[in-house]
Formats: C-alpha cells, sequence, structure tokens
C-alpha cells in the first residue's frame, strides 16, 4: 500500500496531467511539461491532490526562480534580513530546536526489520496519520516543487529527489545545500532507476502543533512525509529522510560494493604535487565540520556516498553541495576559513537560531567576540542573565544554532566536488567524544579492525536531538540513520573494505580521532581539553604521511600510534607550535581499565542484537585478552615508550 497513491488515487500520467491543467498557470504548465517520467508526474499529482496548495510554483533552478523563493520567504515571515545583505535569520520554534526523534518513524509492515534504534509505524495507522494531518495541509499557501541529485550529475552513486514543500525556507535551504537539475532529472532518474519523494508542510507553524509534528519514512516507496515542524532537520528531507534511503540501497542492493555515511570529505595535502583525499565520521557537535574544514580542499562536511571503482580504488561524492552547520563555539582561532564567509560581505547566509541585535548583526555563544546584553533569539527577546521558568540561564543562542551555505563560498572548496568520478580516498577516520579514553588518534591494523573502530564510536548527546541527555555509542556516527538491522549494516561495512577488488595500492588506511581529552583525565584538574582545536591539523597531517608510508608507529592492541618525533616535526611544519615530550605521553598513554570498560561496553550493548557479526565480537576479545596481558607486565597506565 503506497499511501501517498492510496490518499492521492492518481493512478497514471494522463490523470496526473489533467491535475496539474487545472491546478497550474501557464507558465507552471510548460515547466512540468518538460517532465515525462509518469512516476514522477504521478507522485506530484498525488502530493497536490492531498496537500491541497493554493498556487503551485515549479522551480528550475533559474537566478529568477531562486529570488522568487527568497522573496517569498520574507513575505511569509520564514526569514528575516540582516544587516549584511543576503544574510537572513530564520527561527524554529523553541520547542523544535532538534530533530524530533520522538515523532520520527519508518512505516513498516509487519514482517519489516527496523533498526533497534529507531522507532517503526504500521502502515495502517501511518495512513491515519497523514491523512490526518496533511490532507489541505497547504491550503492557502504556494507549494514548490525542486528536482535535485543528491551528488555530482552523472555519478553512479547519486541519487535523483523530488522535494515538495510549502516552506519558502525549506526550499531556500535547498537551493543553497543541494544541486538543482529540474534540466537533467527526468534522464537521471532515467540512468539510476529510481528517485526519492519528499513531501512537507509546516501547516500553521503553532507550538500547540508540534506533538502533532511527525516525520515519516517509508522505504518501501522511497518517499518520506513530514508535518508540522520547520527546524530543517526535520523538513529538509532530503538531508537525513533520503540519507537513510541511500543507506538502505547501499547496504541491501549494493553491498559490499557502495555505502552511504554520515562522513565529511576533505583533502589533505603532502607536498606541492600531492593531495590524499580523507573521509570520517563524527556524531554531530564532534569537531565534524572543523575536521572537513581543517583539510586544504574541502568536499564536504557532512555526508558521503562512496563505491569502489573498476581501478580498484574507493571513490567519494558529496551528496549536498552546501554547509548546514553548528556555529556553536565557531571563531576566527579555530574556524578562520568559515569565519570569513559568516562575517564579510558578499555571501549568502541563512542564519537560525542564533542572536540577532538592535543592528540586525547575528551572535553566538563561543564566537570570542564582544556580545550585546540584549537581543532576539529563538524564544523571543533575550538579555544577560535571563533564566527560564525552572531558574536555568537562557543562552544567547541555542546550542544547534546553525548557518546554511554553499560549499563554493569557501576559501579551500575544490572543484573535485563535482567530479562524477569522485575523490579518491585514501584515509577513513572514526571520531566522537571521548573525555577520558581513547588517544587524539590511532591507526587500525587492518580493514576489519577499521571497521570496528567505526562500531564502537562513543559520543556524548548533542543538542541535535530535542530531550537527547548523557553519553552514549554512536555506531559510525550514523546509526541514527541506519533504516534496517545493525548486523546488516555492520556486515555491509566488513564486506566492503575487505572487497578483494580494493588494490593493494589503494588500500584504505582507517583510524580512530579524539579532540575531547581532559585535563582531568590524565592527571590533572581541570575540564579544559588536553590540546587545541587546531591541533586536528597535525593529526590529519600525520594520517597523510602515515598513508604514503613515511611515518613510524607504535603496534599496541588497540591499533597504531604515533611516533613522538614524528608529531614534533608535524607540530613545528603545520602549525608552528611546540609539542612537549611531557604532552605526547599523556595524550597517548594507554589507560588499560577505561579502554577495556569501554570494550566491555560495546560488547555488551551488540550482544542485545540480532545477527551481529561474529568478526566483531572476535577482535573486541582479543583486544581486551591483550590489554589485560599487557596490564600484568607493564602496569594500568601504559606510556608510549613502554610499548615497544
Amino acid at each position: 500500500m503506497d499511501i501517498l497513491n492510496v490518499l492521492g488515487k492518481v493512478t497514471s500520467a494522463q490523470d496526473a496531467q489533467k491535475i496539474f491543467t487545472q491546478r497550474m498557470d501557464r507558465v507552471q504548465l510548460d515547466r512540468i511539461r518538460k517532465i515525462q517520467n509518469p512516476d514522477i508526474l504521478k507522485r506530484l499529482a498525488n502530493a497536490i491532490v492531498i496537500c491541497n496548495p493554493d498556487t503551485i510554483f515549479i522551480n528550475t533552478g533559474s537566478r529568477e526562480d531562486q529570488q522568487f523563493i527568497r522573496n517569498l520567504a520574507m513575505e511569509t515571515g520564514e526569514e528575516s534580513p540582516l544587516a549584511m545583505e543576503n544574510h537572513t535569520i530564520h527561527f524554529d520554534l523553541p520547542g523544535e530546536q532538534g530533530r524530533i526523534v520522538d515523532r520520527t518513524f519508518y512505516i513498516a509492515n509487519p514482517e519489516d526489520h527496523i533498526s533497534s534504534l529507531a522507532n517503526r509505524m504500521n502502515r495502517e495507522n501511518a495512513l491515519e496519520d497523514i491523512q490526518s494531518n496533511m490532507t489541505d495541509i497547504m491550503k492557502g499557501m504556494t507549494m514548490m516543487v525542486g528536482f535535485y541529485m543528491r551528488g555530482p550529475v552523472g555519478s553512479p552513486v547519486s541519487n535523483p529527489a523530488l522535494e515538495i514543500t510549502s516552506s519558502a525556507y525549506v526550499s531556500h535551504s535547498a537551493e543553497l545545500l543541494y544541486r538543482n537539475a529540474y534540466t537533467d532529472f527526468d534522464k537521471e532518474v532515467t540512468a539510476l532507476g529510481h528517485f526519492f519523494t519528499n513531501v512537507h508542510s509546516q501547516g500553521l507553524n503553532r507550538p500547540e502543533d508540534l506533538p502533532n509534528a511527525r516525520v515519516f519514512m517509508d522505504r518501501q516507496y522511497q518517499t518520506t512525509y513530514s508535518f508540522k515542524c520547520t527546524y530543517a532537520g526535520n523538513t529538509l528531507l532530503l538531508k537525513k529522510g533520503n540519507h537513510r534511503f541511500a543507506v538502505d540501497k547501499a547496504v541491501y542492493r549494493n553491498q559490499g560494493k557502495e555505502l552511504s555515511e554520515h562522513m565529511f570529505i576533505t583533502g589533505i595535502r603532502g607536498g606541492e604535487d600531492r593531495v590524499t583525499w580523507f573521509a570520517g565520521a563524527a556524531p554531530s557537535g564532534c569537531g565534524k565540520t572543523t575536521t572537513a574544514m581543517a583539510g586544504n580542499l574541502f568536499v564536504g562536511d557532512d555526508l558521503a556516498q562512496m563505491w569502489i571503482a573498476e581501478d580498484g580504488s574507493i571513490r567519494s561524492v558529496n551528496p549536498e553541495a552546501g554547509i548546514f552547520g553548528i556555529v556553536e563555539d565557531v571563531n576566527q582561532k579555530g574556524d578562520p576559513l568559515l569565519m570569513k564567509v559568516l562575517r564579510q560581505s558578499g555571501y549568502e547566509v541563512i542564519w537560525s537560531n542564533v542572536l540577532i541585535d538592535e543592528n540586525k548583526i547575528p551572535h553566538w555563544v563561543g564566537n570570542n567576540e564582544p556580545h550585546p546584553r540584549t537581543g532576539f533569539n529563538f524564544q523571543g527577546e533575550w538579555y544577560v542573565g535571563m533564566t527560564d521558568d525552572k531558574a536555568t540561564p537562557v543562552p544567547m543562542s541555542h546550542p544547534n544554532s546553525r548557518c546554511t551555505l554553499r560549499s563554493t563560498c569557501l576559501e579551500n572548496y575544490s572543484e573535485e566536488a563535482e567530479n562524477p568520478e569522485g575523490v579518491l580516498t585514501r584515509v577513513f577516520t572514526y571520531s566522537g567524544r571521548d573525555a577520558d579514553t581513547m588517544p587524539p588518534v590511532w591507526v587500525a591494523r587492518d580493514s576489519d579492525h577499521g571497521v570496528v573502530i567505526g562500531a564502537c564510536i562513543v559520543s556524548a548527546a548533542t543538542a541535535t536531538e530535542v530531550g537527547a541527555a548523557g553519553v552514549k555509542r554512536a555506531p559510525w556516527a550514523n546509526a541514527p540513520f541506519i533504516p534496517g538491522a545493525l548486523g546488516d549494516y555492520m556486515e555491509a561495512q566488513f564486506q566492503f573494505f575487505g572487497n578483494k577488488k580494493i588494490r593493494k595500492a589503494h588500500q584504505p588506511v582507517m583510524a580512530g580521532l579524539n579532540y575531547f581529552l581532559t585535563e582531568k583525565s590524565r592527571g590533572g584538574e581541570s575540564d579544559r581539553l588536553l590540546g587545541e582545536k587546531k591541533d586536528v591539523k597535525v593529526w590529519l597531517a600525520w594520517l597523510e604521511r602515515y598513508a604514503h608510508n613515511e611515518a613510524g608507529c607504535i603496534k599496541t592492541p588497540i591499533g597504531n600510534l604515533p611516533l613522538y618525533q614524528d608529531l614534533a616535526r608535524l607540530f613545528e611544519k603545520i602549525i608552528d607550535k611546540e609539542y612537549p615530550k611531557e604532552l605526547y605521553d599523556r595524550q597517548f598513554s594507554l589507560y588499560v581499565d577505561n579502554i577495556v570498560q569501554r570494550i566491555v561496553l560495546q560488547e555488551t550493548a551488540y550482544a542485545k542484537e540480532a545477527g551481529i557479526p561474529g568478526r566483531l565480537f572476535e577482535i573486541l576479545a582479543q583486544q581486551k585478552e591483550q590489554l589485560l596481558a599487557w596490564k600484568q607486565t607493564k602496569g594500568a597506565i601504559i606510556l608510549p615508550d613502554d610499548c615497544h
């Protein structure tokens, strides 16, 4: 039962054309007639029948169409202009400052296996919910229809996606973040054999409607439905909604040949003529954008599609063409390239949920700039010292405040981002938010051990999820977006990175990263970080040299650690900074009890999941056994020099 078809009752391309003739003006009718695929036409017509908009706008991606959407966002009040030209502010509802994970569901048949980390709703109940909430939801509004590619046109792993929304803010965001492929859409759908459909409306956009807000994902028909919400993570369904469908496609249709990951893509120069491409996973708020921007050449900061090419290399493309980035703690010292876009004229930026002062200038927590004492933010008028009804201080900006901009704005943007053949990717990193256990960087001994690093990411809950708190496991930083069984996803990882088609010269380096070790965890008293944000440039530079056999290592049960002399040289060369041996020892000593406890956490959690590949448990058991054996001879805290 395809809910869109059942509710709309449009079953043929001829019937769809009748709907278009009745509901569209001549200009829009001419535009939609350039789309010939009957399935696309039927899905759009059904959405029109269900949502019942007053007008329909077919977005071709032209400058005139983009300006129409920007103007509409101002007229509806979804965005307001700021002091800097082409900068606007959007505020989400106070109760919707992140993904509404408790109201996000997979539409499932009884026999469907849905991830244990996700919510499910049977098809009949979902139909009733969608019918009662989306019928006539666009009455009095304009429906905007966009035809986008999630990835460069012509890439074998790009995914075409139809975006249908009544929100000019969502449509504006899509124009910055994705590739409008109106002219190529039919051809790409025919070549790839599929497309995703997204239907969204914010409705009346009232706080009292939020309990009834929903995000539905129908894996069987690759269709998402979203209503009564405005935060982009819930409404810009091209992003994480369609990412889930792309994960499904990789796991169940192309297992071992393709992956869809929550990863940045960035290039590191190892010399004037050498660029090594990295992809890396990190949960939101754990340094992913910072790491992406630390590279010399930027392709993406959030999502990656990858496949094994004919030449035996792993290739990666970014499904997106822009950044929807958290701005908290973004500042001139740590993020100079991003700050240039945010604080200099000449760029288009949509801000969300930051503080706006009387001069219409945005401010946010952690920008290391002078702050106003009053302003307007996500919850209304704000002033220094303000508290909520529980006497909790109200921050100047929400921790999940965002900036939305095109990647081409960035000084380190690489035109390789639009190469349909992707970038040859040699290094894969996995980071979390680990205050007291793992070193800043370590390398897996082989691809299976690398998959286990990704499976064992540990993080703190971040502001991206409404109501989330505490320390949690974050497998591959992708777990919230894995529709099926974790065991199936893990098996796809083992098969992909262990695929015999990968040539020896292109074997990936797989590594863990951790920027969040604290002074307190290594014998100090402060909660300050043991290091600085900019140190990431050194960890990446070391991995780049390691990938080309230009750096030594210390072999340990958890993987290979860098040598002090290599790091000291790179600290001086890359960021002009001294790197004392005492700091190296504190960062790279093995705190055996903490690491073993971390392993037990993973073993216990994965033992509750069905179908987890045995290889995971074998590797974890080996690491634990070796660590405990080392503890007997070397002690509970093992200095790097004692690991030889």
